[in-house]
């Protein structure tokens, strides 16, 4: 049986959700997920202050096609008056189906300015923060957060709770301290102890690479729903396949390299339609890479992918590789770059 997330007004078709990862979840990858099967997918995210300087770069990240929705936009910041004022453009500007509020980010240049994971030392200021954006908007208002700022502050669960009583619709929780950065292992068990503890909905984050790990996560901790990051890099594969796995039980085949370097192309001219050739091409070399991993002979395509700056030079060098592997030629030196 399919289980949905209900987000405020807001309904998905599985409780499947892509991460808002930094640089990856542009709306070429998106896309993507969400023609992969994906219920929610979620944009990378925004500081409040580029938003209301009205920075280029950052209206453009404020860009979601119809085809994503439902749609996640996420944004941070550390002054409650330009948190709420970004969060109003969101709500008035933009056709996010879904306000989130970034407690999890653990780069330096985040919490240095008193956001992103730095709440997660105080509730009280969850509870402000976030009850005064929900205030402020009329779409729903949810947070990703962390457990915690290190082992000796975990405050998972009253943070949670803060963040339900000041009217937030959901809670994705990341089961790593700031402190831990992605390193280590992720605690299901807190993410288990905050499904306890609210009755909004919970979204378990953290050590979901397969299938097998989303299902595991879901028995295991009881949350809503699973929120798959680096899992999906490369391949959103990982995603449709959860689906499947979580909603008819079934287990579909991995892709092979052609299907995976197909799609990797789609990816590529999804990003040269946003950002132009010269752009995208440069950004899809950290794409490529992870499209590529685990495949034969993939160490040498990755190396001649870096040094190339057309979409006709990666054609070239991808379709020579898959021809190689397909003929069983796949040699040294067996890859021609134009």
């Amino acid at each position: 049986m399919t289980k949905t997330l209900k987000i405020g007004n807001v309904e998905t078709k599985n409780n499947v959700v892509l991460a808002p990862m930094a640089g990856v979840c542009n709306p070429a990858f998106r896309l993507i997920a969400k023609e992969f099967g994906t219920g929610l997918v979620c944009a990378e995210m925004v500081s409040d202050k580029a938003i209301l300087h009205g920075n280029a770069r950052t209206m453009e990240m404020l860009f979601v096609d119809e085809r994503e929705k439902p749609l996640s936009l996420q944004i941070f910041g550390g002054d409650r008056n330009s948190l709420v004022a970004a969060a109003k453009h969101v709500d008035k500007h933009t056709n996010a189906d879904i306000i989130d509020i970034n407690m999890g980010c653990p780069v330096p240049k985040v919490v240095s300015c008193d956001a992103g994971a730095r709440w997660l030392l105080d509730p009280n200021k969850i509870y402000e923060m976030v009850s005064s954006v929900v205030d402020a908007v009329e779409k729903p208002v949810t947070v990703k957060m962390r457990i915690g700022w290190d082992h000796e502050h975990i405050y998972a669960v009253e943070n949670a709770q803060a963040v339900e009583r000041a009217g937030g619709k959901a809670v994705a929780v990341h089961g790593r301290t700031r402190e831990q950065l992605y390193t280590g292992k992720a605690d299901w068990d807190m993410i288990r102890q905050v499904k306890e503890a609210v009755n909004i909905p919970v979204i378990g984050n953290g050590d979901v690479a397969t299938p097998e790990d989303a299902k595991r996560m879901l028995d295991t901790t009881g949350c809503d729903g699973v929120m798959i990051g680096r899992g999906a890099l490369g391949n959103p594969w990982m995603l449709y396949r959860t689906v499947e796995y979580l909603t008819k039980g079934e287990l579909p085949a991995e892709p092979d390299a052609a299907e995976k370097m197909r799609i990797a192309m789609l990816h590529l001219d999804r990003l040269i339609a946003l950002k132009g050739e010269a752009v995208a091409v440069k950004d899809m070399r950290k794409h490529f890479a992870w499209y590529l991993k685990g495949l034969r002979g993939a160490a040498e395509v990755k190396n001649r992918i870096m040094e190339v700056t057309t979409r006709d030079q990666v054609v070239s060098i991808l379709d020579g590789y898959v021809a190689a592997l397909e003929s069983g030629m796949l040699e040294p030196g067996a890859l021609s770059v134009v």
